[in-house]
């Protein structure tokens, strides 16, 4: 019974052993990707605050010897730079507002609703999500003109009321996941499809909604062919296409450059590291039984 003992003692030994290193080996490769990635940024973060001296300097110097913070400040009393910050915060805020209420809508219709070709509509939905963009831009840039929305922001943020293909599927996901019960009790106090909707689902999607609100964020604080193809007043443009100008006219300042792409950045890298595990949770929600 010993001698059995001690074989298993010695097999547990054996596991647990291999089991911590293919487990430092995993955080190896976890840290070096995380390195690659990171050095960029860091790049781009030191680089703004040198001086053009030791920007140029060779072997390069990761940290300035005297920062150059004033870089950031000539960036803010550039009167443009600032335009465009506030016209992306802009977008960004109502194409968030909009792209909520028009997916959770149409969400909740292929959720709960039944009606004719519900399911062939949602394919056909789905299936537009393998299209690129890129491809529409024609007949959507002459539809618009058509409509005299160009050089305005309607082109940019009135498509998202007619709900996007991925946050409808994410949020429709999530409300097959709440219970049909909640709903029925409300209907019979009389509540409406609609007030179901609203006070009983929209509550609890609270998490769902907040994943697409994060990654409505992401996609119009970034987007620059929207801007590029719509915008062409100057003053309307936002950060994405403002940089473009902005590298232009500063084509040899590469702090100033630098400065401002980390500027532009800024908000993502902060949204990323607070709201980080919503973006996870939202990967899991797509899987939820459909």
């Amino acid at each position: 019974m010993s001698g059995f003992e001690a074989t298993e003692k010695s097999y547990r030994g054996v596991t647990g052993t291999a089991e911590r290193v293919r487990r430092g080996g995993s955080y190896l490769v976890l840290l070096i990707g995380a390195v690659t990635f990171l050095v960029p940024f860091a790049w781009m973060l030191t680089t703004s605050l040198k001086t053009p001296e030791e920007i140029y300097a060779y072997p390069i110097r990761w940290i300035p010897q005297h920062p150059q913070w004033h870089t950031y400040t000539d960036l803010f009393a550039d009167g443009p730079f600032l335009r465009y910050i506030l016209n992306s915060v802009l977008i960004t805020f109502v194409g968030v507002a909009f792209s909520l209420i028009g997916s959770s809508f149409a969400a909740y219709a292929f959720a709960r609703l039944r009606f004719p070709g519900r399911d062939a509509l949602f394919f056909v939905m789905l299936a537009t999500i393998m299209v690129p963009a890129w491809s529409t831009l024609i007949p959507s840039f002459v539809m618009f003109g058509l409509l005299g929305w160009l050089d305005t922001y309607l082109p940019i943020l009135v498509p998202a009321l007619f709900a996007t293909p991925f946050n409808t599927f994410l949020l429709r996901q999530f409300f097959l996941s709440i219970p049909r019960e909640l709903e029925d009790a409300a209907k019979v106090d009389g509540a409406s499809t609609l007030r179901c909707f609203l006070t009983v689902v929209l509550p609890l999607a609270r998490p769902a909604l907040i994943i697409v609100a994060l990654f409505a964020f992401l996609f119009y604080w970034n987007d620059f062919l929207g801007p590029l193809i719509y915008l062409s007043s100057q003053d309307k443009f936002p950060i994405s296409l403002g940089i473009m100008n902005f590298v232009g006219e500063k084509s040899q300042d590469f702090a100033s450059m630098m400065a401002a792409a980390t500027v532009a950045m800024a908000p993502c890298v902060v949204l990323f590291f607070i709201a980080q595990r919503w973006f996870v949770q939202g990967v899991v929600i797509t899987g939820v039984k459909g």
